[in-house]
């Protein structure tokens, strides 16, 4: 009778021989390679958020019935940049100064403050707009952008422009303006026209109302939440097409 080899001892993935139960080294790999995940992930979310794109908060009725209250927008941070901004974009850009109220700080417990700032920084959360504002250009430097008020239509350039996205209900302006805007700088207007503190407020301002492209975050393309909101927010450019340079 021939000898029947004997069968070799279970192992662990180490090569030392085990038992055949889970074995530790697995669990510890695992563990890595989940923490690894994770910070990949955050770091690829913090690099989209820093170059590419970046979530806002919308927190008031001033760009009705574009964006309402609580929407979620996604902005492009490649315009200004790389893109140019252009007539009839709708930025998100911070404040110039003067432009909001001071911010009261919701009240969280210590823990909750940190985790929403570290995943709003890393893009995570979206931007509660506490320091910026969303509006849609209506002069590019150069550009003089007037209104006679009283519901008169407003003109860039010598040429009225008829405004599709203006509420409806809205007239396009109440106030008297008649500005150049200043180089390096955007005329920007709310569509909830009579609810909208937007460059005609700010007139006395440095900058005459305007705002420092420096300023611009970037462009906003499309409304992310809630889901049955989803828009591409499409350039208006047939609005601005007939618009000499200045």
């Amino acid at each position: 009778m021939k000898d029947q080899p004997m069968p070799a001892p279970e192992t662990s993935p180490s090569g030392e021989p085990g038992t055949g139960g889970h074995p530790t080294g697995s669990r510890g790999a695992w563990l890595r390679e989940t923490v690894v995940i994770l910070a990949s992930a955050l770091l690829l979310s913090l690099v989209i958020k820093t170059f590419l794109f970046q979530a806002f908060y919308i927190p008031s009725a001033s760009m009705q019935d574009t964006l309402i209250e609580g929407d979620r927008v996604l902005v492009t941070k490649l315009a200004p940049g790389p893109l140019d901004v252009h007539r009839g974009d709708v930025v998100v850009f911070k404040d110039p100064g003067g432009w909001l109220p001071p911010v009261v700080a919701e009240e969280q417990s210590p823990l909750a403050e940190w985790t929403t700032s570290v995943l709003t920084y890393v893009g995570l959360l979206p931007q509660d707009s506490g320091e910026h504002l969303i509006k849609r250009i209506i002069g590019l430097p150069g550009d003089r952008v007037a209104s006679d008020g009283g519901g008169a239509p407003v003109t860039v350039n010598g040429v009225e422009v008829s405004e599709p996205y203006v509420r409806e209900g809205s007239i396009p302006s109440e106030v008297q303006f008649d500005v150049v805007v200043p180089e390096g700088n955007l005329w920007v207007m709310g569509d909830n026209r009579q609810n909208s503190q937007d460059s005609r407020y700010h007139l006395g301002d440095p900058g005459g109302g305007s705002v420092p492209v420096d300023n611009v975050v970037g462009v906003a393309f499309v409304t992310v939440w809630p889901a049955d909101r989803f828009t591409l927010l499409r350039n208006p450019g047939a609005t601005f097409e007939p618009v000499p340079e200045p």
